[in-house]
């Protein structure tokens, strides 16, 4: 569905500039466009790159497998069946300890064999069970320590500080993900 809307967008765009005359500055726009596009993503692949080897370094240093100490005490008071079980929590500590330190494509294989882990423990296989929709929820709003996208994003535009992100990031990550853990464990009262 989403397609169709690009396309009824684009299209309609292309034809009132062709109609209104501005097809000179509608071709002028989409090659400018394209130009700085390649530009940028080039200047972010470097970047995602170096950070990338940042977070491969804190992860060999041992520093994931400190913070995921400090979680799983704090995950073990609100997951109700996965604290119980040491491979499911085991997988929802490393998932979400990698999502902190913006190692999002380590965190992935954690994130499928968490769903795993608790989907076995599920005794209805028709519905997500109330661990699995709170880890869904966790892994949304996860508290982000070091933000390496948006911060590769702020450089590869130019920005002369690309870092400030830091804090704020903390801040709202770390309420998006309260809010939604106190939102999941009313909800699961009522469903």
């Amino acid at each position: 569905m989403i397609n169709y809307i690009w396309f009824i967008m684009i299209f309609l765009g292309l034809l009132v500039g062709l109609i209104t005359g501005n097809g000179d500055g509608l071709s002028k726009a989409i090659v400018g466009s394209v130009d700085s596009t390649v530009q940028f993503m080039i200047g972010l692949v470097g970047l995602m790159c170096f950070w990338c080897g940042v977070m491969k370094v804190a992860e060999k240093s041992g520093l994931t497998k400190k913070l995921s100490k400090f979680l799983r005490p704090v995950l073990k008071l609100i997951f109700k069946d996965a604290a119980k079980d040491e491979k499911a929590l085991g997988a929802i500590v490393m998932n979400i300890t990698a999502n902190m330190l913006g190692l999002g494509n380590a965190a992935t294989p954690f994130g499928i064999k968490a769903m795993q882990e608790m989907d076995r423990l599920n005794k209805d296989k028709e519905k997500a069970s109330n661990d699995m929709a709170l880890f869904l929820v966790l892994n949304a709003a996860c508290i982000q320590l070091v933000p390496t996208t948006i911060i590769s994003i702020r450089a590869a535009t130019g920005s002369t500080n690309p870092g400030i992100i830091l804090l704020p990031a903390i801040v709202a990550s770390t309420i998006a993900a309260v809010v939604g853990v106190i939102s999941c464990k009313i909800l699961q009262k009522y469903f």
